[in-house]
């Protein structure tokens, strides 16, 4: 009987400490449950927390965004109009200038008659080193502007042979074809080029900078990696007479916001002019001075004005006159001036300012029996009447 009884007791303390365990347990179980519990509520109160605070943002934020689009949509009107004011100043600025000459600056009338007699008494010296002509004139004004009509590409170039009626056409930017017209009507009534003369060169020429003097056609030619050529090219019999070599790189362009111009002839009353840069790297505008006969290069100058932003370049009586604009084409202005001959005062120096127009110019080309500019402007052909003065001299 005893080891039977000694057997249940042991069961039942067995059973005792089992139960205990279990019990135990399920007291460690019940309080993980409840702080699991304890901390979902908190995680459900934070969400909503942040829920909430979100729903504020995005309310701040589309309150915010519509108030801008307000201040934008108001901004746009107020800039709309004074874009429409500034033009219509712009108009009336330009119809002011053509209707008015430039007024005469009264303080320099004296330096007016002085040069007038310095001019006169030193007659025998200019007649000696200048035996054609001496010019002391300097362009001040725009006087009028004409859109004759628009013909060809956007970039291109048209002049009219200074000792003669007959005008020239280079549509585009390189070719060798160049058309001629009978005279500035002729051009303006024809239907495109229709009733030109089209002149077939043994050579392509190489962007807008050609010239045309006296029946003949000076061009520039750079087809091959060779140095740039200048031809002479006589209109009248058809064949070359004469060319030149120039040492210049072959990839710079002369001016920067119309890259296709290699190099730029230009014709005044001193005779014919070469506006180029040696290299891509040169930040200045370079000026030679060729003898019209034998294209040999008289005298070069660095004009120290700048090629950056530069859209085109022309000569008047020995003054170089270098047109700027900007990327997004805007109102071209002459900003830098040169005077081979130094006889222009600092503060006569014009800074010229050409009316709106459709783009930028690709060329600008100055007749000087006529004292105008022929401009090419997104296909358009222009016409500017120059206003000219006497230079004071110092």
């Amino acid at each position: 009987m005893k080891p039977l009884f000694v057997l249940l007791v042991s069961c039942a303390w067995t059973l005792i400490g089992a139960q205990n365990y279990y019990q135990a347990l399920m007291d460690y179980l019940e309080n993980r449950l409840l702080a699991i519990e304890d901390r979902m509520q908190l995680w459900h109160e934070q969400a909503h927390q942040y829920r909430t605070e979100m729903l504020d943002f995005k309310k701040l934020t589309s309150e915010a965004m519509t108030g801008i689009k307000n201040d934008h949509s108001m901004m746009f009107k107020d800039l709309k109009g004074a874009s429409a004011r500034v033009d219509l100043v712009e108009t009336e600025m330009d119809y002011v200038e053509t209707q008015n000459s430039p007024r005469a600056c009264a303080n320099n009338a004296e330096k007016v008659l002085e040069q007038e007699a310095w001019v006169k008494e030193n007659d025998k010296w200019f007649n000696k080193y200048y035996p054609e002509k001496y010019c002391v004139e300097i362009i001040s004004g725009i006087r009028s502007v004409k859109i004759l009509k628009r013909i060809g590409s956007p970039k291109g170039m048209w002049t009219r042979d200074p000792k003669s009626s007959k005008l020239y056409v280079f549509n585009g930017t390189s070719g060798d074809t160049v058309y001629e017209f009978k005279s500035v009507r002729d051009f303006s009534t024809s239907l495109g080029v229709a009733g030109s003369r089209m002149i077939h060169l043994p050579s392509k020429w190489t962007g807008p900078g050609s010239a045309v003097y006296n029946g003949y056609l000076y061009y520039i030619n750079q087809e091959t990696d060779a140095d740039v050529q200048v031809v002479k090219f006589d209109l009248m019999s058809g064949s070359v007479t004469d060319t030149a070599m120039f040492p210049m790189e072959r990839h710079a362009s002369l001016y920067t916001l119309n890259p296709e111009t290699v190099a730029d002839l230009a014709v005044d009353d001193e005779g014919l002019w070469l506006l180029f840069t040696p290299t891509d790297s040169e930040p200045n505008i370079s000026l030679a001075k060729m003898d019209t006969s034998t294209l040999d290069i008289e005298q070069i100058w660095d004009t120290q004005c700048p090629r950056g932003n530069a859209e085109a370049a022309f000569v008047v009586c020995g003054t170089v006159y270098v047109v700027y604009n900007t990327r997004m084409a805007s109102r071209s202005r002459v900003q830098c001036v040169f005077d081979v001959n130094d006889m222009m005062l600092t503060e006569e120096a014009p800074l010229l300012y050409f009316p709106r127009r459709y783009g930028a110019h690709a060329s600008l080309k100055y007749n000087p029996e006529e004292n105008q500019l022929y401009g090419w402007d997104d296909g358009y052909q222009i016409i500017y009447r120059l206003t000219i003065k006497t230079k004071l001299l110092a």
